[in-house]
């Protein structure tokens, strides 16, 4: 359940929009772990992989709230309060 003391997580929570990220699959690239953005459901790369798609979706879009892509996790990360919010 999201933590709703974060104003940011929205009411309905988008499902991802490809079993991979976007971008690094676009690229021919790989990466270590996969973020989902719950505002839009966007696919992007962690900050451990090398191009980092998914905090640059964040700065490209604002969309704050992220979930982790990755099978059996079910944590949510907000950009703008610096926490962990689910």
């Amino acid at each position: 359940m999201p933590d709703t003391a974060c104003q940011h997580v929205p009411a309905h929570l988008h499902e991802r929009n490809s079993r991979g990220c976007e971008e690094c699959l676009k690229m021919g690239d790989t990466w270590v772990h996969l973020r989902v953005c719950v505002h839009c459901g966007h696919v992007g790369c962690c900050d451990d992989s090398k191009n980092r798609h998914a905090t640059k979706h964040f700065k490209a879009t604002g969309h704050p709230v992220i979930r982790s892509g990755e099978p059996g996790e079910s944590w949510m990360w907000c950009y703008v309060d610096e926490r962990q919010v689910g």
